[in-house]
């Protein structure tokens, strides 16, 4: 991909270059007298020449219908081969892809003015006229007073133009006959030619074209045929001289979409060493805010068509078509360009353009469906199968359980049934997540984790509250992370062997941090002193032999440098762990863990940096902080905002 540097150095290399550019227009009677002629004009030799063709020559007869070459010649400072133009060195490509072979030809023409002769040059291997055949040729055609000298002249510059040489004696009554024929709904012209007799003249280019003028041919007139013609001549045979024009009806209107329409179509993801994942299925197009989703083609007007005769035909316009706009979608300035109004899903129903902010799957998320990842809310009414994910910018609301899966929302989780992660299920929900159970799961939350019947051997961490009431709403098990509250009907369980750990008073994030932070600090001080034993080491041998191989010397060296970066990056680990415990010492939570009915012995109770195991059971009790020391109270219930689900019912 270009990036706008990389752009602005190519914009600025192809504006020097064509700075350096020097052009000119001009013609010339052939299309090598127009490249010499720019050649002289620019100072620059031919071969250094580039050129378009404007305007391509046609030779005339006597000085009539004659069309000079025109193009356009470019000089470069350093030639660069530009695809729109033409080098010099391909001329003859021009003129014909293929080189001929091709001999030089004499024609003969007969007008009232006398008797013509040209002579063609000719191309590739071909051999030149000779004077013989152009005396041949007069002399068939009943030429007199010949001009031998110019018709020598005539041969040997082979210019491709007519030349009088001579005279004939004129019988007007053996003239060449033409006819006209205007076919096919005046689309068409066709000419009839009857050859001279003898003293009779032939037709040019010019009588046929008056000839056909004064017939009402008018349009579409052939004028290449009309100087072949000149040359060779076709007798008693229709040929064709002018030809009309059709009518263009205009396109119609037509949409382009940015997305594709057909919802059906599985686009399967190919991963490192060409494996394809199953699992990645791309179902779900999704389009964020101000995304263009489709633009429409304008119709088109008609181009009218014209007859040989003149006549204008109509053509049809293009039909318009309105914007399919569906839901959550605008136009934009251009009155073309449909925009998303929000996140979601971009679909095409009844063919309007949709914006849908919540994707529904109608069953479990499985092979079928296959990953989810969606820029709004997922609604699914099954389950959530083994080994897939589910990822939304909006909430995740599942009316079947989850299993050994993940699942990941900007917004809420609602799981009606419940997560059995397995051991290695992850769900993390930017806000509050609720569930009837959590079992061997991970499980993060911005907010609250609640839950109606129990958490069993899972790590649930809460930015404020972890609430568990129901009729059996024990947790049992596993590592529990709240800032302000944790809150059960059962604490723990009366069969050894399960630790539970509540933890409240603290960001969880950060003291995840800090736990992190500190393991880090430990090892790097393992390396350091095991750099430094070596190091001491290393001195002392140098000490006493007064030099060290130059294998250890590079070691020395080597050690004394990681030394350098361990210290460093010991430095800010330090200066990190500082920081984050002056914010958790700066929290003003409270912090409380809650039994409904029982706390069993073994459960460790944290509340900030003090810590307690249970040691008896206890009833509907509150473990708090007071005096830097865990004291029990009487039990407190929950705040009110805990007891209301998402959509504003109560959970338990």
């Amino acid at each position: 991909m270009v990036d706008f540097v990389q752009l602005q150095k190519i914009m600025k290399e192809r504006l020097e270059r064509d700075r350096a550019i020097q052009t000119v227009e001009v013609e010339g009677t052939t299309l090598e007298e127009a490249v010499a002629n720019g050649a002289t004009l620019l100072n620059v030799p031919v071969k250094k020449l580039e050129y378009e063709i404007l305007e391509r020559g046609i030779k005339g007869f006597f000085g009539t219908l004659q069309k000079p070459w025109k193009i356009r010649v470019y000089a470069r400072a350093t030639l660069e081969k530009a695809p729109e133009l033409v080098s010099t060195e391909s001329i003859l490509d021009i003129q014909s892809p293929v080189i001929e072979d091709r001999n030089g030809e004499v024609f003969v023409h007969l007008a009232a003015e006398g008797a013509f002769l040209k002579v063609t040059a000719p191309s590739g291997k071909g051999r030149r006229a000779t004077v013989k055949q152009a005396m041949d040729a007069l002399a068939s055609r009943a030429v007199r007073e010949i001009d031998e000298a110019l018709v020598e002249k005539t041969v040997k510059e082979a210019a491709g133009v007519y030349v009088k040489v001579g005279t004939f004696i004129q019988n007007p009554a053996n003239d060449a006959i033409i006819t006209v024929n205007i076919t096919d709904q005046e689309m068409k012209a066709y000419i009839y030619v009857n050859p001279p007799g003898p003293g009779g003249c032939d037709l040019s280019a010019e009588t046929i074209a008056s000839f056909l003028r004064n017939n009402r041919v008018v349009y579409g007139i052939k004028e290449e045929v009309l100087q072949e013609f000149t040359d060779r001549p076709i007798y008693k045979e229709m040929v064709l001289v002018a030809e009309g024009t059709k009518p263009q009806n205009g396109r119609d209107a037509y949409i382009q979409y940015n997305f594709e329409t057909d919802q059906t179509k599985v686009r399967l993801k190919e991963g490192p060493g060409g494996r394809v994942d199953f699992k990645e299925l791309n179902i779900i197009q999704n389009v964020v805010e101000g995304q263009p989703l489709a633009k429409k083609v304008p119709a088109e007007r008609g181009v009218p068509g014209k007859t040989v005769t003149g006549k204008i035909l109509p053509a049809k316009n293009g039909k318009d078509i309105p914007l399919p706009l569906g839901k959550n979608v605008h136009v934009a300035e251009d009155q073309l360009t449909i925009i998303a109004d929000m996140n979601g899903q971009v679909v095409l129903s009844g063919g309007k353009i949709n914006v849908e902010p919540i994707y529904t799957v109608q069953g479990d998320v499985n092979l079928k469906t296959g990953n989810i990842i969606f820029l709004g809310t997922v609604l699914i009414t099954g389950n959530v199968e083994d080994g897939f994910s589910v990822k939304a910018a909006g909430n995740i609301e599942v009316h079947g359980t989850v299993g050994k899966a993940e699942l990941d929302a900007e917004g809420d989780i609602i799981v009606h049934q419940g997560i059995a992660g397995k051991g290695s299920g992850l769900i993390r929900a930017g806000r509050s997540i609720w569930s009837r159970f959590i079992e061997n799961a991970i499980v993060e939350a911005g907010n609250m984790v609640v839950v109606s019947d129990g958490i069993i051997n899972s790590k649930v961490v809460a930015e404020k509250r972890i609430i568990c009431q129901g009729k059996r709403a024990n947790i049992v098990g596993g590592h529990l992370r709240a800032t302000e509250e944790i809150n059960a009907k059962v604490l723990g369980s009366p069969v050894s062997g399960t630790e539970t750990i509540c933890e409240v008073g603290f960001d969880p994030k950060a003291k995840e941090k800090l736990d992190n932070l500190v393991a880090r600090k430990e090892a790097l001080e393992k390396q350091l002193d095991e750099i430094e034993l070596n190091l001491r080491t290393l001195i002392n041998i140098k000490k006493q032999r007064k030099s060290l191989p130059e294998d250890k010397e590079a070691y020395l060296q080597e050690l004394g440098e990681r030394r350098q970066f361990i210290l460093k990056d010991l430095g800010d680990i330090k200066e990190e762990i500082t920081t984050t415990q002056q914010y958790l010492q700066a929290l003003q939570s409270r912090g409380r863990i809650s039994a409904a009915s029982k706390v069993f012995p073994g459960v460790k109770i944290i509340i900030r940096d003090v810590r307690e195991d249970v040691k008896s059971e206890y009833r509907a009790v509150t473990f708090v902080l007071e005096n830097n020391l865990i004291r029990v109270t009487k039990y407190e219930e929950p705040d009110e905002e805990t007891k209301r689900g998402p959509d504003g019912y109560t959970t338990y």
